[in-house]
């Protein structure tokens, strides 16, 4: 792994909090994610399962964790069972974690290579009665593809059809909510490299610059501070590719007098940071820009002392679109008969504003939590409002990530330049 050793305390304290909320006589399995083909040999690169990560730190493939709490041999409380590594591998693919390793890793004492994963569960299915299954159900989730864990699924409730089945995701859907100050370091880690990428770009843009070589230029500056690369996939959208919310070609030429719309973070440690800058292509807004860029300014800044412990999503953003409404009448954009006529269900700001302001961030760019419960204390949130105007070709976000605390939040994101007057500062250095 390119990023350095993380401290096992941090899922120590994650396989604590989740047996906890366990019920009794109850064992959870959780497996990594597959290496997936794509033709002939090629494969992608691995990225190992979120679950599993957060539990155990284990960024292996093939991987099986199992948390049994009440099971009456305290070695098998915790268990995981890993690729056996030998020679071969090692020559072919890397040396694999060896079970010192895998301790050193997860704090996990008892650890098992994977053909033994059968004879050992077996044993423990007898004692127990229950068992949690790790289903993905998040709220965005495309679940189209088997996954090595649903093929997993299949096959534990075959076999094993007597014993009583329960969900994992609710439980960590309320726990990885919230980060633990090792998290945190490691966001922040993927925040500052961020923040390099931007420093690195600012100087780099100018008119004729190809999106594609802003995308390539974020990558080399991520790749030398020991990130593999993007959180997701970038969006680097000049003109009116900037109205377009998710276009990802990044193949046109940046034009003299445009605004370029950046959406990108650099992942560290498989976590996520989630930034959006929009900067004029020349280096300097004009007057139009500016009054649009600094609406959406504004809204972002209101809308962060608006995010708080105890808050629900639905009325953070239902404020947020008041905050927005005013903002696109004093542009000119919608008028109050506009608001007094609108649909509730699609009020008018809509027209120029039709996304959401938050979601929470973590080991996923759209990382678990409640989304119908009040917002916990030490969950991390971006806040990216945004203006797509496509009759001017002008589409401006600006978003950063937050660390929501008891009595305010913290910008993990508060040393990259965002004001316009810093921009065109940069730009022009």
């Amino acid at each position: 792994m390119k990023y350095q050793h993380i401290d096992n305390e941090l899922f120590i304290h994650n396989r604590k909090n989740f047996a906890a909320r366990m019920k009794s006589k109850s064992l959870a399995v959780f497996n990594s994610n597959d290496i997936f083909s794509i033709s002939a040999d090629s494969t992608k690169p691995f990225k190992q399962h979120s679950d599993i990560f957060w539990l155990s730190g284990v960024d292996q493939e093939e991987s099986i964790l199992i948390v049994f709490p009440d099971c009456h041999d305290p070695k098998h409380r915790e268990v995981l069972f890993l690729k056996e590594t030998n020679e071969h591998i090692a020559i072919w693919e890397g040396e694999k974690l060896s079970k010192e390793g895998a301790f050193a890793t997860s704090g996990i004492k008892t650890v098992y290579w994977l053909n033994q994963f059968e004879s050992v569960f077996n044993q423990l299915m007898s004692e127990a009665e229950h068992v949690y299954i790790n289903t993905n159900e998040h709220w965005r989730a495309n679940t189209e593809m088997q996954t090595r864990e649903d093929r997993w699924i299949d096959w534990c409730k075959t076999k094993y059809l007597a014993h009583s089945y329960l969900r994992s995701n609710p439980i960590l859907h309320e726990l990885r909510a919230v980060k633990h100050p090792i998290e945190v370091e490691l966001m922040q880690k993927a925040c500052d490299i961020t923040e390099k990428g931007v420093r690195r770009i600012l100087p780099f843009i100018k008119p004729g610059v190809m999106e594609y070589e802003i995308e390539a230029e974020l990558m080399h500056e991520f790749l030398c501070n020991r990130s593999t690369g993007f959180a997701y996939t970038p969006i680097i959208g000049s003109g009116r590719n900037a109205c377009v919310l998710h276009y990802i070609e990044n193949n046109q030429e940046c034009r003299d007098g445009d605004v370029i719309l950046m959406d990108f973070g650099a992942e560290y440690a498989n976590y996520s940071s989630d930034l959006t800058r929009s900067v004029p292509v020349n280096g300097r807004f004009t007057p139009r820009q500016k009054d649009v860029y600094n609406a959406v300014l504004r809204v972002k800044n209101a809308a962060i002392e608006i995010l708080r412990p105890g808050v629900t999503l639905k009325d953070y953003h239902i404020q947020v679109g008041h905050l927005m409404e005013k903002e696109l009448v004093d542009l000119n954009l919608i008028s109050m008969d506009d608001i007094k006529n609108q649909n509730p269900d699609w009020p008018a700001y809509k027209k120029y504003f039709m996304h959401g302001t938050s979601h929470y961030i973590g080991l996923d760019t759209h990382d678990y939590g409640p989304w119908n419960a009040p917002i916990p204390e030490g969950s991390v949130f971006t806040v990216e409002p945004g203006i797509y105007i496509l009759e001017e070709n002008l589409g401006i976000r600006l978003e950063d990530d937050y660390l929501i605390t008891k009595n305010g939040h913290k910008n993990l994101m508060q040393n990259i330049p965002i004001e316009a007057e810093e921009i065109e500062e940069l730009m022009n250095a």
